[in-house]
C-alpha cells in the first residue's frame, strides 16, 4: 500500500469518491452568541514585536491537546509541551496609558473609571489559568452574561471585571486547600473596582469555580443547620455528590437517594484480592471511569490535590505497542503509517462535513470513513487493514458508540474544550475521590426511584413504597436510564426534552479485570493493544491497561468496545477470561514468558446494569451539541433539575464533566430558591405599599430587555421558553416622540385621539405608564411591527388581543415575575456600582446603553427557538386603560381616557 499524498488538495480528497454531494453553507456555529472582544488581540510576532502586545488567545485552540480520537491510546503531547507552547504564544500584558514613550503627553487628570487596571504582572498567566477553568481568557462566558456580572457588555468595565475574575481564579489555584475570602483582594484591587470584585467573587463562589471540594477549610464552611429549602438528589454519582456538597455548603437541606448499595455510580473502584502463601495479591481496579483526561484545570485533579494526592498522579505513558493476531509485534513504521493515514481520513471527513453543511447531520462518521477507505482497503495488506480496524475500535471506545451511529457533523463537537495536560491514573483508584465526596453527605442507599412529581408547591420522589418530599429535585441518573423510561415524571417532561433524550446517543464499554500473582508484562508501559482479523469484533480485547504501578498489585484490564461490547454482555465470564488469556499467551510465550492463571477476575456488564444501561453519551446521527443543553434545562419553573455527563456539551462522557454539571446545577437551584424567597416575601405583603411596588417596577424598566418606540419589555433571562411571561410597558409622554420611529404622517393611524387625549393631561416632566402581560414571543413579534407606535398599538390590541392596565391590575402573576427578575438582576448591582464616579453619579460611555440593548436583544433572538404564537391574552371587548403614574393624578385628569381599543379603525 502506498502512502497517501502528503498535501492533498480539496479536489483530490473528494473527486474520486463513489458518492455525490452538494456544497451547502457551513454548519451553524454551535455557540451562536459570539462574545465581542473588548480589546482586540494580535498575534505575537517572532521579530520586532511589542513586548506589551496582547497575545492571540484564539491560537490556543489550535494546539494539539488530547482529542477523542486519541483517547484510548495515549496522546504524545505532554503537559511540558503545553506549557512551552503557552510561553511561546503569550507574553505578560501590561496595560498602561503610557506604553509608548514617544506618544504625546496625556491630558491631565484622566477618569480612573475609564482606565484598565493593573493588578500585577501576571495578567497573561492568570488568563491561561482562567482558560483551563473553562472561561474565555479575554471575554465573558455566556453564563456570566446571563448572570449580569457587568452592567454593560464590552468596553473598559468588562476588561477590568475579567482581569479581576482571572486573578481570583489564579489565586485560589495557588492553594486549593484554603477558603478564599473577598477581603484578601481589597488591597490589590483599586477601590473604584471593588464593585467588580464583589461581582466576580460572588459569581465564582456561587457557581463552584473556587472554594469547592473536600479540603478541611471548605468542609468547615458547611453549616450545622440547614435553614434553606429541602433538596432531593437522585443518584450518588459524581454529579449528585458534587451538587449535594455544594448545596449543603450553601445552606440547603439535602437528601441523596441511591439505588445501589454504594456511591459513585459509573465510577467504581473494586478491591480485588486472592491467592495464598507467596502468591497472595491485592489491587484496586477501576471498573468504570478510570482516566483523568487532562489535568490542567480538571476539578477532579483539584480534589486529588486537596487529598494530598496531586503529586502521586500517574501520567499514562506514551508507549503503546500493538501486537498482531499471531502475537508478533506490529512494525513501528507500519504502525505509524496507518495511524497517519487514519488521522488523515478523519481530517477528510471534517472537510467533507463542511462541504455538506447541515446535510452532514444525517450522515454517520462511519459511512464517511468507509467511503474514504474503499480504495485504501482494496490495495492495503491484511496487517494494515487490521491496524485500520484497531484505530476504528479505539475511536468507538473514545465515544462509547458505533462509528455507524456517530454524527459526522458533531461527533467531536466537544474537542475545543478538552482540558490540556496529561492523562493520568489516580493511585488507589478513583474511588478515593468518591469516598471523600461521600463524607457527611446524607445518602439513603437501595432507594430505587420510580416516580418524580413536580409542581408549584414542590416535589415528590417515590422510591418503592417511600415518598420523599422537598422543594426541588435534582435528577442525575444516566442517559440510558432516562431513555428506558424507568422513571416516570409527573407531569411528563416537555417534548423538547424528550426529543433531546431520544436524539443523543448512549454507548457501551466493558472491561475484564484480572489480578495475577505477579507482573509478567513489561513494566515500562501502561497500555498495549491487540489486533483482530474480524472487523465485526475489532473492539474485542483491543486494548490493555496495566494498573501495576497504581493499583497496588499485578492488575491488567482488557477493554471491550464497539459492537463487541454489546456481544460481551451475553458472553459467559469464563469464555471471556479464556480468550483474554489466549491473547496474552500468544504475545508473551513466544518471548519465553509464562502467563500464570489469574488469581481473581471480574467482567463488567454496564449495559445490563439497571442503574446505568450503558456507559456514556455521544452525539448520534441527527443529534448535536444543543441536545446536551436541552438535557440540562430545568423543568417546572425551577422545581426539577438535571445533571450528569450527558447534560454538559463541553465535557460529555467524562468524569469531570459529570462533577462540573453538579456544581452548575447547585448554582441554578440556589438561584431559583432565592427567587422564590423574594416572591414569597412579596406575596405575604401584597400591595401594602403601592408606591414601593411601583418604584420597584420602575427600577426594573430602567434596564429593559427590549425597547422600541414607546414600548419596553422586561423578562427573566434564565427561562429560555419563548412562551414565558413578560411585562410590557407603554409610555405616553412627549407627543413629538411618537412619530420618530420611522413612520410617515400619512402612514399613521387615522385615529390619533387616543394618544392625544392621554398626552394632553401630561407635560414633559410627567409620564403615563400602562402595562400588560404577554409572552416573550409576542413581545418580539410586536417589536418587528413597522409603522411606528400607532401600528404597534393596533397590532397589540387587534392581533394579540391584550388589554392595557395599570400597575395594580397586573396581579400576582406579575408580582412573581417582578420578584424573579429582581432576584436575577441582584448580582448586577455590585458591578454597576463600580461605574460610580467620585461625585457619586453614574456615567455611561456614549453609545454604551445602545450597545447593551443591542446585545440583550441578540441574546434573546439567538437563544430562542420560537413556537407558534400563544393564544391571545385577554379579551378584545371592553378594553380599559387604567392609569398608574408617579406622582399620582386626580380623578378628574382621567376623564375620557377609555376605550375599546379593538374598535380602532384600520389604516387609511
Amino acid at each position: 500500500m502506498e502512502n497517501p499524498p502528503q498535501s492533498p488538495s480539496p479536489d483530490d480528497d473528494f473527486s474520486s469518491l463513489p458518492l455525490e454531494f452538494v456544497s451547502f453553507p457551513p454548519l451553524p456555529n454551535p455557540n451562536p452568541n459570539p462574545i465581542p472582544n473588548p480589546y482586540p488581540i494580535t498575534p505575537v510576532s517572532t521579530s520586532g514585536s511589542d513586548p506589551n502586545a496582547n497575545p492571540d488567545v484564539s491560537s490556543l485552540f489550535s494546539l494539539s491537546i488530547p482529542k477523542k480520537r486519541r483517547r484510548g491510546r495515549p496522546q504524545k503531547t505532554s503537559s511540558l509541551q503545553f506549557q512551552q507552547f503557552i510561553q511561546q504564544q503569550f507574553q505578560t500584558t501590561k496595560p498602561s496609558a503610557t506604553q509608548n514613550p514617544n506618544a504625546p503627553a496625556q491630558r491631565p487628570v484622566p477618569d480612573i473609571s475609564e482606565e484598565i487596571i493593573v493588578i500585577n504582572k501576571e495578567a497573561t498567566a492568570e488568563a491561561i489559568t482562567a482558560l483551563t477553568a473553562g472561561f474565555p481568557a479575554d471575554s465573558l462566558s455566556d453564563e456570566e452574561i446571563e448572570s449580569g456580572v457587568v452592567s454593560v457588555i464590552g468596553g473598559i468595565e468588562q476588561v477590568n471585571y475579567i482581569l479581576i475574575r482571572n486573578h481570583i481564579i489564579a489565586k485560589w489555584r495557588e492553594n486549593v486547600n484554603n477558603w478564599l475570602t473577598k477581603e484578601m483582594f481589597l488591597n490589590s484591587i483599586p477601590k473604584h473596582c471593588h464593585g467588580f470584585l464583589d461581582s466576580a467573587y460572588n459569581y465564582l463562589v456561587s457557581h463552584g469555580y473556587v472554594n469547592f471540594g473536600v479540603s478541611q477549610a471548605i468542609k468547615e464552611r458547611i453549616p450545622s443547620e440547614s435553614p434553606k429549602a429541602r433538596v432531593i438528589v437522585v443518584g450518588a454519582g459524581l454529579a449528585g455528590l458534587g451538587a449535594a456538597r455544594q448545596l449543603m455548603r450553601l445552606g440547603f437541606k439535602v437528601t441523596v437517594l441511591e439505588g445501589r448499595k454504594r456511591a459513585g455510580g459509573r465510577v467504581y473502584t473494586k478491591k480485588m484480592e486472592g491467592g495464598g502463601g507467596g502468591n497472595k495479591a491485592s489491587a484496586s481496579a477501576d471498573l468504570g471511569g478510570s482516566v483523568l483526561t487532562g489535568t490542567l484545570g480538571n476539578p477532579l485533579g483539584i480534589l486529588a490535590r486537596q487529598l494530598g494526592l496531586g503529586n502521586s498522579l500517574h501520567k499514562v505513558r506514551d508507549k503503546c505497542p500493538l501486537y498482531r493476531v499471531d502475537g508478533q509485534p506490529v512494525d513501528l513504521d507500519v504502525d505509524m503509517k496507518v495511524e497517519t493515514a487514519f488521522n488523515r481520513l478523519l481530517d477528510k471527513a471534517s472537510r467533507l462535513r463542511q462541504l455538506m453543511g447541515e446535510v452532514s447531520m444525517d450522515v454517520s462518521l462511519g459511512a464517511a470513513l468507509e467511503t474514504f477507505r474503499q480504495d485504501y482497503g482494496d490495495a492495503g495488506e491484511k496487517e494494515e487493514i487490521n491496524l485500520f480496524n484497531w484505530h476504528c475500535a479505539n475511536l468507538e471506545y473514545a465515544n462509547a458508540g458505533l462509528l455507524s451511529k456517530l454524527s459526522l457533523a458533531f461527533w467531536d463537537q466537544d474537542d475545543p474544550y478538552d482540558m490540556g495536560g496529561d492523562h493520568c491514573f489516580l493511585p488507589g483508584g478513583n474511588g478515593r475521590l468518591v469516598q471523600a465526596l461521600v463524607e457527611n453527605v446524607p445518602i439513603l442507599y437501595e432507594r430505587t426511584v420510580n416516580t418524580i412529581r413536580y409542581g408549584s408547591d414542590g416535589v415528590q420522589v417515590i422510591a418503592g413504597s417511600q415518598v420523599f418530599e422537598g422543594d426541588m429535585v435534582l435528577c442525575t441518573v444516566p442517559l440510558g436510564v432516562l431513555k428506558s423510561g424507568s422513571i416516570k415524571f409527573v407531569p411528563e417532561l416537555p417534548q423538547r426534552k424528550l426529543d433531546g433524550i431520544k436524539r443523543l446517543g448512549y454507548g457501551l464499554l466493558n472491561k475484564v479485570a484480572m489480578l495475577f500473582p505477579y507482573v509478567f508484562w513489561e513494566t515500562d508501559l501502561d497500555t498495549f493493544g491487540h489486533l483482530t482479523d474480524d472487523s465485526s469484533s475489532r473492539g474485542e480485547f483491543f486494548l490493555f491497561y496495566s494498573y501495576a504501578t497504581v493499583s497496588g498489585g499485578p492488575l491488567l484490564l482488557a477493554l471491550v468496545a464497539g459492537e463487541a461490547a454489546h456481544k460481551f454482555e451475553s458472553m459467559p465470564p469464563t469464555d471471556a477470561v479464556t480468550q483474554v488469556l489466549q491473547i496474552l499467551k500468544g504475545i508473551y510465550e513466544p518471548k519465553g514468558i509464562t502467563v500464570p492463571e489469574p488469581i481473581q477476575t471480574v467482567c463488567t456488564r454496564w449495559g445490563s446494569d439497571p442503574f446505568t444501561l450503558g456507559s456514556y453519551s455521544n452525539v448520534a446521527v441527527g443529534a448535536s451539541g444543543d441536545d446536551y443543553d436541552i438535557l440540562a434545562e430545568s423543568v417546572g419553573d425551577g422545581r426539577l433539575f438535571f445533571a450528569g455527563e450527558a447534560t454538559t456539551r463541553r465535557y460529555p462522557a467524562t468524569m469531570h464533566g459529570a462533577f462540573l454539571s453538579g456544581l452548575r446545577e447547585a448554582a441554578n437551584m440556589a438561584h431559583f430558591a432565592s427567587t422564590r424567597a423574594v416572591r414569597a416575601k412579596i406575596s405575604r405583603n401584597p400591595s401594602k405599599n403601592v408606591h414601593s411596588c411601583a418604584s420597584l417596577l420602575a427600577d426594573l424598566f430602567r434596564e429593559p430587555n427590549l425597547e422600541f418606540g414607546s414600548f419596553s419589555v422586561i423578562f427573566g433571562l434564565k427561562n429560555n421558553d419563548p412562551k414565558a411571561t413578560a411585562i410590557l410597558r407603554v409610555t405616553f409622554s412627549d407627543p413629538r416622540k411618537q412619530t420618530q420611529d420611522g413612520s410617515r404622517p400619512e402612514q399613521q393611524h387615522s385615529n390619533k385621539l387616543l394618544f392625544q387625549q392621554l398626552q394632553s393631561h401630561f407635560n414633559q416632566q410627567q409620564q403615563l405608564h400602562v402595562y400588560t402581560l404577554l409572552s416573550k414571543q409576542q413581545a418580539l413579534q410586536l417589536r418587528e411591527v413597522r409603522g411606528g407606535d400607532d401600528m404597534r398599538m393596533k397590532f397589540l390590541c387587534e392581533k394579540l388581543g391584550v388589554k392595557l392596565i395599570g400597575r395594580k391590575g397586573l396581579g400576582p402573576t406579575a408580582d412573581s415575575l417582578i420578584a424573579s427578575i429582581k432576584a436575577e438582576r441582584a448580582i448586577r448591582k455590585p458591578a454597576s456600582s463600580a461605574l460610580a464616579l467620585k461625585s457619586g453619579t453614574t456615567k455611561l460611555q456614549k453609545g454604551s446603553l445602545k450597545k447593551k440593548l443591542i446585545r440583550r436583544a441578540k441574546i434573546v433572538r439567538n437563544n430562542s427557538k420560537f413556537a407558534p404564537p400563544n393564544a391571545t391574552i385577554g379579551k378584545k371587548s371592553e378594553e380599559i386603560l387604567a392609569i398608574d403614574q408617579t406622582p399620582p393624578v386626580s380623578a378628574a385628569d382621567l376623564v375620557l381616557v377609555v376605550s375599546d381599543l379593538s374598535t380602532m379603525p384600520p389604516l387609511e
